[in-house]
């Protein structure tokens, strides 16, 4: 049998009010292993596309409808996740509204720019909102 690293997707979701005013990036506090701040992400179901995945795993996560704005990039390091190795497909996301806090999710913060904590973020969630830091907003 071929063992493959499992395939996940993570949001990067910009959320702005009615009005288009820029509120913040929605991060969650996990529920599960590993504890602590992550941007909102899972795995892809058989049969599922990289987006509907993306776009699921946010409601699910989140509450929130999202629309993909862009694909940040892939992050594939074997130890990027502690538990097994997972290769990411990292999607920059818009949403409106007020996110609540659901499935794998304990707790949903907005952050302004300067106030995301990248040293609370868990996997390699450092990297990427660095990443996307360095190109967004």
């Amino acid at each position: 049998m071929i063992k493959t690293p499992y395939l996940t997707v993570d949001g990067i979701i910009k959320l702005y009010d009615k009005e288009e005013n820029f509120r913040g990036i929605v991060l969650i506090e996990r529920l599960n292993r590993p504890l602590g701040i992550a941007i909102p992400g899972g795995f892809v179901d058989i049969g599922e596309t990289v987006e509907n995945a993306v776009i699921r795993e946010m409601k699910e996560e989140t509450s929130l409808n999202v629309s993909i704005e862009s694909l940040l990039g892939v992050y594939s390091d074997p130890k990027r996740d502690e538990r097994f190795h997972t290769v990411s497909l990292v999607y920059v996301c818009k949403a409106y509204g007020k996110p609540i806090a659901q499935d794998d999710a304990k707790e949903v913060f907005v952050f302004k720019r300067d106030d995301i904590p990248l040293d609370k973020l868990v996997f390699d969630h450092k990297i990427i909102m660095t990443d996307f830091l360095k190109t967004n907003l």
